[in-house]
């Protein structure tokens, strides 16, 4: 999950669209104890907004489809580069080992972290006692095996790419088909791409799946190891889209047009889901279907419109190449995959002081964001565990001047091809 390489150039957008996509994730868990409403997460600060709410809404409705669909373009380019074998040892890798080890090394201080929000809401938090509590849960295996954390993305990510690969493989052996299937797909991501009618369509079909969600919007499926349905098929159908959008490298430049129309239908889509977000727990009321319907389809449209509007941004800012964008796009991996519980316990530690939310979220963003970097440079980036996460191991960059070869190696391009 590194480096991007177009012919004998670099993506150097999309290394900025992953940074972008997991650093906001950051962002959306560290604004969740903001929201004004009691949502069942570790605690609820006394300095909320509905401005938090209306962010956790956009949010959350295209940064997983984004990451979904930046993931699906460069699984085909590393199939592509590396071939099926190499590919689905390095997915393995990279994916079900974090996925294994950060649930047990990452599940106990959530725990925790939940523990002492309970307690502090109660006016009261007792440090050590939840954290032993929290690593106790371990004793409990098999119960809750796998699942509780926000590494089930993981889990999704690992499930579509091998369903994708196996069904690859079996129209490879019947060659007629298998080209008549890429021909057609091939036709068809050229029409979604170009025509003005495919985010409509491509937003109807979302919406039908969205229709069957526990709640209005994306549910998080961190419950249970049995993949649900509707998420897999809107989460599974970004990596095919993304898939598909490396088989002709130059659709997601016209995927990604920054357009007037795409902006005005944004803009329109965030209102439609804004205003009508507020009568999901009116079930009584005689329009009921017809105003989640009316919700569904806005929030397809705000899903894809946000997806094609980020390509289009970074695309056109971060074309070249940049030392500190590489850098946090080497790092977003480990960052995600280890800010949760940090936020979690900042959350607690900020959560009865008396100052206004927007300075509470930028202090836990921020001091989160710092921690997980300074944890990635001293602890991982040159370890093994940069090794696994990213296919090599990198020169730190907090070393001493006498070290240059560390300082050049941040400063210039790599060019090898991306994984």
């Amino acid at each position: 999950m590194t480096q991007l390489v177009q012919s004998a150039n670099r993506y150097h957008y999309v290394d900025a669209l992953r940074a972008f996509a997991l650093l906001l994730g950051v962002v959306f868990h560290a604004s969740l104890s903001f929201v004004p409403v009691f949502i069942g997460w570790a605690v609820m600060d006394v300095s909320t907004s509905a401005v938090v709410s209306a962010f956790t809404l956009v949010s959350h409705s295209f940064r997983m489809a984004l990451f979904f669909l930046i993931a699906g373009f460069l699984s085909h380019l590393t199939l592509h580069s590396k071939g099926v074998v190499e590919f689905v040892r390095s997915r393995l890798l990279r994916i079900a080992v974090p996925f294994v080890v950060g649930w047990f090394v990452l599940r106990p201080l959530l725990v925790s972290g939940w523990l002492m929000g309970a307690e502090s809401m109660r006016g009261e938090t007792h440090v050590w006692p939840a954290i032993a509590n929290g690593f106790s849960t371990l004793l409990a295996f098999p119960n809750s095996f796998l699942v509780g954390s926000h590494l089930w993305f993981l889990y999704y990510l690992l499930i579509v790419t091998v369903l994708l690969v196996a069904v690859r493989q079996l129209l490879s052996f019947m060659p007629h088909y298998y080209q008549r299937s890429v021909s057609a797909a091939d036709l068809t991501m050229r029409w979604l791409c170009r025509s003005c009618l495919a985010t409509p369509l491509l937003a109807c079909c979302t919406a039908s799946c969205l229709w069957f969600m526990a709640h209005w919007g994306m549910d998080t499926p961190d419950r249970s190891l049995l993949p649900h349905l509707p998420v897999s098929l809107i989460y599974g159908g970004f990596f095919i889209f993304g898939w598909l959008l490396h088989r002709q490298p130059t659709l997601i430049a016209e995927f990604g047009q920054l357009t007037w129309r795409k902006l005005l239908l944004v803009c329109c889509a965030i209102i439609v889901c804004c205003y009508f977000s507020q009568f999901e727990q009116q079930v009584g009321d005689t329009s009921y279907e017809w105003l989640k319907l009316t919700f569904v389809i806005g929030y397809g449209v705000m899903m894809w419109s946000l997806v094609a509007l980020s390509i289009a941004i970074f695309k056109r800012c971060c074309q070249r190449p940049n030392a500190i964008v590489r850098y946090l796009a080497d790092a977003s991996y480990w960052l995600y995959l280890s800010h949760l519980p940090v936020v979690v316990w900042l959350q607690v530690a900020v959560a009865d002081l008396a100052l206004h939310w927007s300075i509470k979220l930028l202090l836990v963003s921020a001091t989160t964001v710092t921690i997980c970097l300074l944890l990635y440079d001293l602890a991982v980036r040159s370890t093994a565990i940069g090794q696994l996460l990213n296919g090599r191991r990198q020169a730190r960059v907090l070393t001493w001047p006498k070290h240059p070869t560390a300082v050049q190696a941040f400063a210039q391009p790599q060019r090898k091809p991306n994984e």
